[in-house]
């Protein structure tokens, strides 16, 4: 199998990802993927798209983190990974997108609106 290439997005976190044959190690900014995501809950959302498809052992993964916060940068990755697999064999498809591995998230930070503390926050009214 060649190597293959995907990206994920999430938020303002983009994950590169390379796939290639191997024994399940994911590295990730050349570090291993229980050094980069301590937290249990990240690491599943992680390797999530490979629990699904029962390919857990079969892959060596390599990404690039760039942007965004840990939950972000983590669901970043599990995209890219999906796509990964999916360019390995088209009829993954239907699995990871039945599971929402596939569906870009969109939402983002809403931007501060002058005259407001926040984007949808007030200051406090004063009537006199």
């Amino acid at each position: 199998m060649e190597v293959i290439n995907a990206i994920g997005r999430r938020k303002a976190a983009v994950a590169r990802v390379i796939l290639r044959d191997g024994k399940g190690n994911v590295t990730i900014n050349k570090r291993e993927l229980k050094e980069y995501f301590p937290n249990p809950q990240l690491q599943y959302i992680v390797e999530q798209p490979l629990n699904l498809l029962q390919a857990t052992g079969k892959y060596d993964i390599q990404s690039n983190l760039d942007g965004g916060g840990s939950k972000g940068q983590a669901e970043a990755l599990s995209m890219g990974i999906a796509r990964a697999l999916v360019k390995v064999d088209p009829e993954n498809k239907p699995t990871l997108r039945a599971n929402g591995l596939l569906t870009r998230d969109p939402r983002r930070v809403e931007r501060k609106k002058p005259g407001q503390p926040k984007a949808r926050k007030k200051f406090q009214f004063s009537k006199r």
